[in-house]
């Protein structure tokens, strides 16, 4: 074998870097965000964590165990703008600031978000009040989401869920269903609604609800990359949907 000269360069990435941490059973987010995020002068780079088939506050739980290796297993040269853990239900059993820190044990980043976190901040950002609510889940993991919005100061006068514990199935919930639930909570006093969980399709149903309710919609996914590049300065798809992206 013939060895030959070479010439070291810069690493294949942009000129803003962003991990995300997304759920072994999670079949939607990378999704989104390769459709949030299309510019080549931005790096994502991916890390799954375990987790459960079966949503419960346990299984949740669990998560804060292997986050930290979750992290570590991003590359090590990288230099990361941000990073996202993601999942909502997952961020409210933990705790945000708690995520925050299993995250940082494992990559070095100034700032890690989350979509609970993020939506708070978008629902402060839009001055949403009065949230209308639809989740996927079983009500013992549903609930505990509303009450942290409520502990932010949100009302969440209108709640429904789909009732599902199996995130195999939360990922093919069609979006005739989402739309469906979100209308019938967005047509109540409320003045936005929040598609909440990563793994629920949401991002092809924003721009028709928010022109039938004319009220702000927004999903777990999209909150999160529109709170990333808040941090980061990353630059979004400029067919991206929603109101929010214009906050």
């Amino acid at each position: 074998m013939e060895t030959v000269p070479f010439t070291l360069g810069t690493p294949a990435s942009g000129q803003t870097t962003l991990g995300l941490i997304v759920l072994k059973f999670d079949e939607t987010l990378e999704q989104d965000f390769r459709r949030l995020f299309p510019s080549r002068d931005l790096s994502i780079y991916t890390s799954r964590v375990p987790s459960d088939p079966e949503v419960t506050q346990d299984t949740l739980l669990e998560m804060s165990k292997t986050l930290p290796a979750s992290a570590s297993l991003f590359p090590p040269a990288a230099n990361f703008d941000v990073v996202g853990y993601g999942c909502t239900s997952g961020t409210t059993m933990i705790g945000a600031e708690k995520v925050a820190d299993l995250v940082k044990q494992g990559v070095q980043t100034p700032a890690v978000t989350d979509p609970l976190t993020a939506s708070i901040a978008a629902c402060k950002a839009l001055g949403i009040t009065r949230l209308g609510m639809v989740t996927p889940y079983v009500e013992s993991v549903s609930l505990p989401v509303k009450q942290a919005f409520e502990a932010a100061g949100i009302a969440v006068p209108h709640l429904v869920s789909f009732g599902e514990a199996g995130e195999e199935n939360v990922a093919r919930i069609d979006t005739a269903s989402v739309k469906a639930a979100a209308l019938q909570v967005g047509h109540q006093d409320v003045d936005a609604v929040f598609l909440s969980c990563t793994n629920l399709q949401t991002l092809d149903v924003i721009d028709s609800l928010e022109a039938d309710l004319d009220k702000p919609v927004f999903g777990s996914n999209l909150a999160l990359a529109w709170h990333m590049v808040k941090l980061s300065g990353a630059k979004l798809a400029a067919n991206a949907p929603g109101r929010l992206l214009k906050s």
